[in-house]
């Protein structure tokens, strides 16, 4: 196995320095064009429509977002709409729950809303979630938990039900105190009202991003919990996949996290995305645009990205 050598230096633009939880940016007036590519509307599991997730971002002085719902592009139509009203960029986007190796998402940016690709397997995947969450309602139930598929569903306008619109639930019902907590008691892997289901593999997530006209990137590469050794391997395979890139930015990194990564990417040449994670009210401690505060994604993040789409 090669090893990877955290030493590797950087693209001549980027300089490892300490700056909250991201590392400053070497760069020109874009400076302060701020940009998140990684939000969540209430078409999965967030809790702002795509209307109002645009105008946040507009009010928070936001220059450019990504809606990339999980599993779904429901909501991107609706923010391309409104960011064209109010005059900020929105990229159409996804992000797809995927398994192989291990369990990861795959953001896919720029993608075609009306390809065949995604109308092939989008509904497929949604069937699955609806599968798990009637599973999911069984098995809280029988923790004496009263809240029903149905009570999920009604937080999900586009139907796609997952294990946040359950904590929500529970939460506002006093069964835990907030939705972490839902998920660290009950809705995690190995936890009593966890149900797992069908996943795609990495590589046909990549594949599905290509076949839609985006790019690919892995997403919060500290949840792949892997050694740096092993990630980077596994980084390597993909890119023999067509993956275009990885996470550079992250709300929960920290500095030598996003070092490391943003080194492996530059090792393999590929190309680095950055966003939040913004859910609202499902994540009230994460800003859009700026993670836990102190957060800066620069424009040239998105400007090299661009240089990718064909």
């Amino acid at each position: 196995m090669l090893k990877f050598n955290a030493s590797v230096s950087l693209a001549k633009s980027w300089k490892a320095s300490a700056y909250g939880n991201t590392m400053a940016y070497e760069g020109n007036d874009q400076m302060e064009k701020l940009i998140d590519l990684h939000t969540h509307s209430v078409y999965s599991d967030g809790t702002m429509t795509p209307s109002e997730l645009v105008c946040h971002a507009k009010k928070e002085g936001i220059s450019a977002i990504s809606l990339t719902d999980h599993d779904s592009v429901d909501g991107v139509c609706e923010a391309l709409e409104k960011g064209r009203e109010i005059g900020i960029e929105v990229v159409p986007g996804i992000e797809f729950s995927v398994q192989s190796e291990t369990e990861t998402h795959i953001l896919g940016y720029y993608i075609d809303v009306e390809s065949q690709a995604l109308k092939n397997v989008l509904p497929k995947i949604l069937n699955t979630r609806r599968e798990r969450g009637l599973e999911t309602a069984e098995k809280l139930k029988k923790q004496g938990i009263d809240v029903s598929y149905e009570d999920a569903l009604s937080l999900a306008p586009g139907g796609l039900v997952g294990r946040a619109h359950f904590a929500r639930i529970m939460t506002e019902r006093g069964y835990t105190k907030s939705v972490k907590e839902a998920f660290e008691l009950y809705l995690s892997s190995g936890k009593k009202g966890y149900s797992s289901r069908q996943y795609l593999t990495d590589e046909e997530a990549i594949r599905i991003i290509k076949e839609s006209g985006g790019v690919s990137f892995v997403a919060h590469l500290h949840l792949i919990r892997l050694p740096d050794d092993e990630l980077y391997e596994y980084l390597k395979k993909l890119k023999s996949a067509g993956l275009d890139g990885i996470e550079g930015y992250y709300t929960e990194y920290t500095g030598q996290m996003q070092s490391t990564y943003q080194k492996m990417a530059s090792s393999l040449s590929l190309a680095i995305s950055g966003g939040t994670d913004f859910h609202a009210e499902s994540k009230p401690h994460i800003s859009i645009g700026r993670g836990l505060g102190e957060m800066k994604i620069p424009y040239d993040i998105l400007t090299g990205i661009k240089t990718l789409v064909k």
